[in-house]
């Protein structure tokens, strides 16, 4: 399926569900309790996001100390981002996406799920070389001459 178009049904459906989710709660618990779980989900979505946050940056530091690229960590950083948006929106079925984010084991889940999509790599070379000889044998002789560049001093 095209991914625009499974975008665009994800922001048709996804409010859609989330209202009828939140009526549904709303007729069983009254408004009220539904507002003070929604805000109470976000927060403590929130304040688990800024932990992770926390842990993921000291974790790319430390790999970046030891010389390595915090590849993993970034993509990590990219996916709790993802996750702290969702927790952000009001909503049920959002909020579950967004605590699984939250879940080590399932964000890298969701990493390696995703690399395993996006790795097919396509690598092209074409030599320019113009270090071989024409094949007319007709040599082309030029000068040159060498000027300083004053930015580079």
């Amino acid at each position: 399926m095209n991914p625009f178009r499974l975008l665009f049904a994800l922001f048709i459906l996804v409010p859609l569900v989330e209202i009828y989710l939140l009526m549904q709660v709303g007729a069983v618990i009254g408004a009220f309790p539904t507002i003070i779980l929604v805000v109470a989900t976000a927060i403590v979505g929130v304040t688990l996001l800024r932990a992770q946050g926390l842990s993921t940056m000291m974790d790319a530091q430390r790999s970046m100390a030891s010389g390595e690229i915090p590849a993993l960590q970034l993509l990590e950083g990219a996916a709790l981002l993802i996750s702290g948006a969702l927790l952000l929106t009001p909503g049920f079925v959002t909020d579950f996406i967004g605590f699984l984010g939250l879940v080590p084991a399932t964000r890298r889940m969701l990493i390696r799920g995703f690399l395993a999509r996006s790795s097919s790599v396509n690598f092209q070379y074409r030599s320019t070389d113009s270090s071989r000889e024409r094949e007319d044998g007709v040599t082309i002789d030029g000068e040159f001459h060498q000027k300083d560049d004053p930015w580079l001093k």
